[in-house]
């Protein structure tokens, strides 16, 4: 889900998923759970109330019950189905992308691959390259708190990183910061973009 418009359907989803499963769920818990501001939380329990998917009845002690109303049940499904659509999609065009950078490795001899980005293209990418001449030594992220990810080690730092033929970038949030600051460290010749992210 890459527009705006699916990013907001994703969250929408996300707080009927919580609201389905616990009706006395705190608007601090959700906002937790959907990894947004408890303001913006705010605001989209709001619009689903708004919309007739979620209704609202007051508890004991200043608290609220959040219930999801036939209409919301309705929508969580067809929101469901749209990212599992979604989701297949991409898991296609993800591998399909994958290989394609692979079959360049393998032609230019390069078979020590470094993914840069912790992503699901990046776990994509790890799966994909069990069925080519290829191995993906590890993943660069400096931006996150893990060591370990879809079986292979993660460094926050170049300097880190176990010795590599190619880099290949498999951030989904932000490709084109990413890829700028991955030149400032490794040769442009050195660095492949699955065409998936669209950047070439």
């Amino acid at each position: 889900m890459n527009t705006q418009t699916d990013k907001e359907e994703q969250l929408v989803l996300e707080l009927l998923d919580a609201v389905g499963k616990q009706s006395n769920v705190s608007q601090r818990h959700l906002a937790s759970n959907m990894g947004i501001a408890l303001g913006l939380a705010n605001s989209y329990l709001k619009r689903c109330i708004r919309k007739g998917f979620i209704k609202i009845s007051e508890a004991p002690a200043n608290r609220y019950l959040y219930y999801l109303t036939p209409k919301g049940f309705a929508e969580k499904s067809r929101l469901t189905t749209k990212y599992l659509a979604y989701s297949f999609a991409f898991y296609r065009q993800a591998g399909k992308s994958c290989i394609d950078v692979f079959n360049k490795c393998e032609m230019r001899g390069w078979r020590e691959i470094l993914l840069y980005g912790m992503s699901d293209l990046a776990e994509i990418a790890t799966l994909r390259a069990q069925e080519r001449d290829v191995e993906v030594i590890g993943i660069l992220d400096p931006h996150t708190e893990r060591h370990r990810f879809a079986g292979v080690p993660v460094w926050h730092y170049l300097s880190q990183a176990a010795p590599y033929d190619v880099c290949v970038l498999t951030e989904l949030n932000a490709p084109l910061l990413s890829y700028e600051q991955l030149l400032k460290e490794i040769d442009k010749e050195r660095v492949l973009i699955p065409d998936i992210l669209r950047l070439e």
